[in-house]
């Protein structure tokens, strides 16, 4: 296990707050705003488009980067897409899949919009869209995920983490069931990138999004897309960069990744996100995630134990717990906390307003954990939410 209060002198905003909106954004350590800062004032320069040295080595420390996030997540480079987020990897498959009238995908309640949506989207084409429930706890049946799949479904596309619940679906089981049946599988990985070992290699899913600015620790405007079989995506944004050839009645796109990064790539910001990753190894993810999970398991605890306190979820999550206070809005108690504890915690739908209305939810506040979190911090949480409770 790391030292934590080692880990958070990377941090210095942790000096000014108690911050427990990760599953927002986390924070970003210096090491990796170093490896931006060192990209704008040393070879600051566009990515393969230019014979010149600063154009050569800022291109080699963009591929550097791709090459650490693809190991990382055990994916060969080249299947490795670099996006702005998790949104828009979900929404280059969308978009580049070929749905045709008919065609059917499933998806689930439990998942947040960005990986919603864009599947409901695909009913302007003609497409026939599916929704699993989810338990109380905000859990998938894969059962159920099977008994709706038909011979005209395409897709199934799945969270893994919920960033509502923290319920960790059984993806190894929904993969088995959609490729015993033919059928490929995105997984939103946006709640699971970085928080959890991830091995795509072993996990065998057809897409795979997440965004940069979460538990990779890179900052925002990045994220990654792997596709197994680039292939099957035929890309949807076209122009600089991706076109290999071209005259005045055709053109011909190069192949995977450079097809799907169309136009100057967020350079500073992904070459930031690969030095964060090699800090995330560094660390040890499977650490990281002990040290998360142990945080929000005993929080929610310890919070269930409050008078007037609703939480959400099962007793097993992953690093993060919504929560109600009985009289108060979300909002309110958000404000509160900030106000009075400088505690920094998410609150309203959390953009996955379909599985909270399921379960007749209107809004939740939600504290989510990183790395660099401390025992002391969910204390002190804990108190404040106690001090509210009992002050309503």
């Amino acid at each position: 296990m790391y030292d934590v209060y080692e880990i958070r002198k990377d941090f210095p905003v942790l000096e000014k707050v108690i911050y427990l909106d990760n599953g927002a954004t986390t924070q970003t350590p210096k090491p990796a705003v170093e490896a931006m800062t060192d990209f704008f004032y040393n070879y600051a320069a566009n990515y393969g488009r230019g014979a010149h040295r600063l154009s050569i080595e800022a291109t080699n420390a963009f591929e550097d980067a791709r090459e650490t996030v693809a190991d990382f997540l055990n994916a060969p480079a080249e299947n490795m897409i670099m996006t702005k987020n998790t949104t828009d990897g979900i929404n280059i498959v969308a978009n580049g899949f070929g749905f045709q009238k008919g065609d059917h995908v499933i998806t689930t309640l439990a998942e947040h919009h960005s990986n919603f949506v864009p599947w409901l989207k695909q009913k302007e084409l003609g497409a026939d869209v599916s929704v699993a429930d989810i338990d109380p706890e905000g859990f998938v049946n894969p059962d159920q995920i099977d008994s709706m799949i038909t011979e005209k479904t395409k897709l199934i596309a799945v969270g893994h983490v919920s960033n509502v619940f923290g319920s960790i679906q059984n993806i190894e089981k929904i993969i088995q069931i959609a490729h015993r049946n033919n059928i490929p599988v995105l997984i939103d990985g946006a709640q699971s990138a970085g928080h959890m070992p991830l091995d795509l290699k072993t996990l065998d899913c057809d897409y795979f999004a997440a965004a940069g600015h979460k538990g990779l620790l890179g900052p925002q405007g990045t994220g990654i897309l792997y596709i197994k079989e680039p292939e099957t995506i035929k890309p949807s944004v076209l122009g600089g960069g991706t076109t290999s050839d071209a005259d005045a009645c055709s053109f011909v796109t190069k192949s995977s990744p450079e097809c799907f990064e169309a136009g100057t790539p967020n350079l500073p910001g992904v070459i930031g996100l690969g030095a964060a990753v090699e800090y995330l190894q560094k660390i040890g993810v499977e650490n990281v995630e002990a040290h998360e999970n142990k945080l929000a398991r005993e929080t929610a605890k310890r919070l269930s134990e409050i008078a007037g306190v609703e939480i959400y979820g099962p007793k097993n999550r992953a690093g993060l717990v919504s929560f109600n206070i009985e009289g108060l809005e979300p909002h309110t108690v958000a404000m509160r906390l900030d106000k009075f504890k400088k505690i920094c915690v998410r609150s309203g739908y959390h953009c996955a307003i379909p599985g909270q209305k399921a379960l007749g939810i209107n809004g939740s506040s939600r504290a989510s954990f990183a790395l660099y979190n401390t025992e002391e911090e969910a204390d002190i949480f804990v108190e404040a939410v106690l001090e509210i409770a009992d002050g309503n």
